[in-house]
């Protein structure tokens, strides 16, 4: 996945995104190698990357051919109490200190529950909570945000947010996209064409006696 990311940071360059944001990509099967949802009741996969993802500039890409959460983000950042109770598939749960000072470990399936006893509307989505075991926060694809039975899986986890469960306000809707998203192979192809492209300008300018433009690092 990081390859993936560094593949979109080089595209940045080239169409003018900033060079310091990272693309984390998700285009397969959420659930592939386990048999979660052919298991009844609620199942946890973990498995997940650990990232430093920077609210400020960074984004997560999920296709929507492989999450069935549409093609259209539907955001909320807050306390459960606060949430709408339909409508919402990417959801950064807020925790009171109740919540977070519980008796148990509050971890996704606790933070599912949570938002179950809220949302009355089907659908999937995805949510970032605080765990209070590991004590950082973990981004979730649920399988269906109402349901307390739904599958889960763990997506990722972001270590630079360790002991820092009010980090969570600076995330917003920005930082989520949904869009189908071409296989590495694509990429390459796309930055091959940009190559010949530049190749092209640079014989150009030689053949008309200017100077080709060269890069310039300060």
């Amino acid at each position: 996945m990081r390859a993936s990311a560094i593949f979109l940071a080089a595209i940045g360059v080239l169409t003018s995104t900033p060079a310091s944001a990272a693309t984390f990509l998700f285009n397969t099967d959420p659930f592939a190698g386990s048999t979660a949802l052919s298991t009844p009741g609620r199942q946890v996969v973990g498995g997940e990357p650990f990232i430093i993802f920077d609210p400020a500039v960074d984004q997560f890409a999920f296709d929507p051919a492989f999450f069935a959460v549409g093609n259209s983000v539907s955001f909320a950042n807050d306390v459960v109490g606060n949430l709408a109770t339909s409508g919402l598939n990417v959801i950064v749960l807020r925790t009171l200190d109740d919540d977070a000072n519980a008796a148990t470990a509050f971890g996704a399936g606790s933070a599912a529950t949570l938002l179950a006893n809220r949302i009355t509307g089907d659908g999937a989505g995805f949510f970032i909570y605080f765990n209070s075991g590991l004590d950082l926060p973990r981004l979730v694809y649920s399988t269906n945000l109402s349901d307390p039975t739904a599958d889960l899986k763990i997506v990722a986890r972001m270590t630079n947010f360790a002991g820092n469960p009010s980090g969570l306000s600076g995330f917003s809707s920005r930082n989520f996209v949904f869009a189908a998203i071409p296989e590495p192979s694509s990429w390459a192809m796309m930055l091959v064409g940009f190559g010949i492209v530049g190749a092209s300008i640079r014989r150009a300018r030689e053949k008309a006696g200017r100077p080709a433009l060269e890069p310039r690092f300060s």
